[in-house]
């Protein structure tokens, strides 16, 4: 089973393992296995890296693409529940107006 804790790796420490797999030549697998990390983390930064520079696949989100649809997830949450409490309020005033 997996670990009961995550590793936090810095923005540098990414960067220089995705530079690694580009001018290695190496598989990320055997990048990952030299810098003893989870080869799943640096395949998925590598995925990330390539997006963000427009050597994706069709279809992946860059990294800023990611971040705005998170906030935009955030503000239609928000704009919901905003939604939810004026309805009640609108029917409770109903009830108190005998409409």
């Amino acid at each position: 089973m997996g670990s009961t804790y995550t590793k936090w790796y810095t923005e540098e420490f990414k960067r220089d393992a995705i530079a690694l797999v580009d001018s290695s030549g190496k598989t990320v697998t055997a990048v990952a296995r030299e810098l003893g990390i989870s080869s799943e983390s640096l395949r998925g930064w590598y995925r990330q890296a390539k997006a963000d520079r427009g050597d994706g696949a069709p279809g992946e989100l860059t990294t800023a693409e990611r971040e705005e649809l998170k906030r935009l997830r955030r503000q239609n949450a928000e704009q919901a529940k905003t939604i939810e409490m004026l309805r009640k309020v609108v029917v409770s005033f109903a009830k108190e107006s005998d409409w």
